[in-house]
C-alpha cells in the first residue's frame, strides 16, 4: 500500500470518529458520542468567564442535559496527521442555539483512532 492511500485511510477513519461525535451531539445522547473518545479523554474550554475543564464525562453529562441538536450544522475544517497522532477542527453552528469551534487531539490506540482531548471555544 502506498503512503497516499494509507494517509487517505487514516483521514477517513478520523472522519468516522468525528461523525460519531456529531451523531451524539445531534441525538443529545452521550451513548452515541462515547465510542469516539478514549475512556481517559478530557475536555477544556470557557463558558463565559467559567473554565469548563475535566474528564470527558463532563461533556457527556452536559450533552445529555442539553438535549438533541437537531439543527446542528458542522464544517470539518482540518485534519492534520503525523503517524499515530492527529489533530482535527470542527466548526459547529446551532448546537441548540450555540456556536462552537472544537479542536481535538486524536491517538491511534490499538489500530483505532480515539479522541484524547477536546478543547473548545464557545462564540458569543
Amino acid at each position: 500500500m502506498n503512503e497516499l492511500s494509507t494517509v487517505t485511510q487514516h483521514h477517513d477513519a478520523i472522519g468516522k470518529v468525528l461523525n460519531q461525535y456529531i451523531k451524539g451531539a445531534m441525538s443529545g445522547r452521550s451513548d452515541d458520542m462515547k465510542p469516539a473518545f478514549h475512556a481517559d479523554a478530557t475536555v477544556f474550554g470557557y463558558v463565559g468567564d467559567d473554565l469548563f475543564a475535566g474528564p470527558i464525562q463532563d461533556l457527556f453529562s452536559w450533552n445529555d442535559e442539553n438535549g438533541p441538536a437537531t439543527m446542528l450544522e458542522v464544517k470539518q475544517t482540518s485534519i492534520d496527521l503525523a503517524g499515530s497522532v492527529a489533530t482535527a477542527r470542527l466548526e459547529l453552528q446551532n448546537w441548540t442555539g450555540l456556536r462552537f469551534t472544537d479542536l481535538f487531539t486524536l491517538l491511534n490506540v490499538d489500530g483505532k483512532w480515539k479522541i484524547m482531548n477536546k478543547v473548545f471555544h464557545l462564540h458569543a
